[in-house]
């Protein structure tokens, strides 16, 4: 059984009908639904749909990306294409989880949509074993058994709560805040990272002349001055309006979406599972992708998570301490990234420091876009 239905679970879902599985993809939502992210493929991420065989899927439905520009305080800025032929991809993710979820269906995973799951079941002669979950849809409670668990279900995961490995990290407590909108201009094939004090923008092209806009900001700048807790849309204005760059590009633009808040981003994970339960995605731990590479975590994780499941299946024996080996082998490198990243927003001395320093040496920040481009993942494909 996979709980979630986005990237990673449906990924993982995939992975496991395709290795002769039976697998119940369960989601509490009905699809396509809208879903607050910066909505790009890296190059690295393309790489991996590539081995599932699907890249090809989800480039016929996306905009190409050719790079990413990174910009800082004082009117520093830097443009780096990635190496040779490689592209990211700008998709929605409504589009992308559709793609997704159909071709875990055509592997053979089936689908119940609108199926909420409330807590992990626990063998009674082992109160350490998942054995199944209860669910609730449409006011009808059910205890569903499965062999193993994989837990997709995002950064607020039941699952990953019951056992005690996730929690929100108490700093840094940042929220997103992100909306589409038409008109904006000086748009280009390349993502865009806008980093400030006290938070950063995204933006990002995508198919048919909209722009995904998100917004991050620590906790204490969604207090006003007279103490009210701003919304999401004044959030919005507010970044658009304090930023001579933005607020000249979006002068004509249009909001054609609500506003969607998420937050706090980060959760902090103390392990991927227990026996009978895997976690992947964002259930298995998020650092603010600051780099853009938040979708390639989470279809790694989900392959990730697919491979342990399928060695717990085969064995018997748990596969959530080898999951979290390799996860921490896959990924360290760049978590280590983004943390330093993370640390670096939250310092406002330390990203005037860097903004001088990329206004007259561009290499740091270009191989910075290399790093969040998964360029060398990409490369070895």
């Amino acid at each position: 059984m996979v709980v979630g239905a986005g990237p990673a679970g449906s990924i993982a879902a995939l992975v496991l009908a395709r290795a002769g599985v039976r697998v119940r993809l369960i989601d509490r939502a009905r699809f396509p639904r809208a879903k607050l992210c910066g909505d790009t493929l890296n190059p690295g991420a393309l790489a991996l749909l590539d081995q599932l065989g699907i890249g090809d899927e989800i480039r016929a439905r996306a905009l190409p990306i050719a790079g990413m520009t990174v910009t800082g305080p004082g009117g520093a800025s830097v443009s780096s294409d990635y190496p040779a032929s490689l592209r990211g991809a700008a998709i929605t993710r409504a589009d992308l989880d559709i793609l997704l979820v159909a071709a875990a269906a055509a592997a053979g995973a089936s689908l119940d949509q609108e199926v909420r799951v409330r807590a992990p079941v626990f063998d009674a002669r082992d109160s350490a074993r998942v054995v199944g979950v209860r669910t609730s849809s449409h006011g009808v409670e059910k205890t569903v058994a499965a062999r193993v668990v994989v837990a997709a279900d995002g950064r607020a995961s039941r699952l990953a709560a019951a056992i005690g490995a996730a929690r929100f990290a108490a700093s840094p407590r940042r929220w997103a805040f992100g909306a589409y909108f038409t008109g904006v201009a000086g748009q280009t094939s390349h993502g865009e990272m806008h980093v400030r004090r006290g938070g950063y923008v995204g933006v990002a092209p995508l198919p048919c002349g909209t722009t995904n806009l998100c917004v991050v900001r620590e906790a204490g700048w969604l207090r006003s001055n007279d103490g009210d807790r701003r919304d999401g849309s004044t959030v919005i204005a507010g970044a658009i309006a304090a930023d001579p760059r933005l607020r000249e590009r979006f002068a004509s633009a249009r909001q054609v979406s609500p506003t969607v808040t998420l937050g706090p981003l980060a959760v902090d994970t103390k392990a991927v599972g227990c026996p009978g339960l895997l976690l992947a995605g964002d259930a298995a731990g998020f650092i603010d992708p600051m780099t853009g590479d938040g979708l390639r975590f989470a279809i790694r994780g989900g392959m990730l998570a697919a491979h342990a499941a399928l060695h717990e299946l085969q064995t018997g024996r748990p596969s959530h301490r080898l999951l979290q080996q390799v996860r921490a082998r896959e990924f360290d490198r760049k978590w280590r990234v983004n943390r330093a990243l993370r640390a670096l927003v939250g310092w406002p001395a330390g990203v005037s420091v860097a903004a001088r320093v990329a206004s007259v040496w561009q290499a740091p920040v270009r191989y910075l876009v290399g790093v969040a481009g998964d360029i060398d993942l990409a490369e070895e494909s």
